[in-house]
């Protein structure tokens, strides 16, 4: 299950673990105009992760997604 909030500088995506046993926290992805952050609460410390994406890794994550094991370099507009 998810959920997708439309702030005034952020679309909020949140990700709720459902199903068997060992669920993970939910996972809470925030889309900026520069930048797109993942957060989730790590119970054994306490306290919430955040990583953050630059614009270009968050285009590389979503190639890597669908390409075989291996080293890549996208082609941008100046290549």
């Amino acid at each position: 299950m998810f959920t997708i909030e439309h702030d005034f500088d952020a679309t909020v995506i949140t990700l709720i673990d459902e199903g068997a046993a060992h669920l993970q926290e939910d996972v809470t992805i925030c889309a900026f105009e520069d930048a797109v952050t993942l957060e989730q609460l790590d119970p054994r410390r306490d306290e919430v992760i955040r990583l953050t994406l630059s614009m270009a890794q968050l285009l590389d994550l979503a190639a890597a997604l669908n390409l075989p094991e291996g080293s890549y370099r996208l082609a941008g507009k100046d290549d």
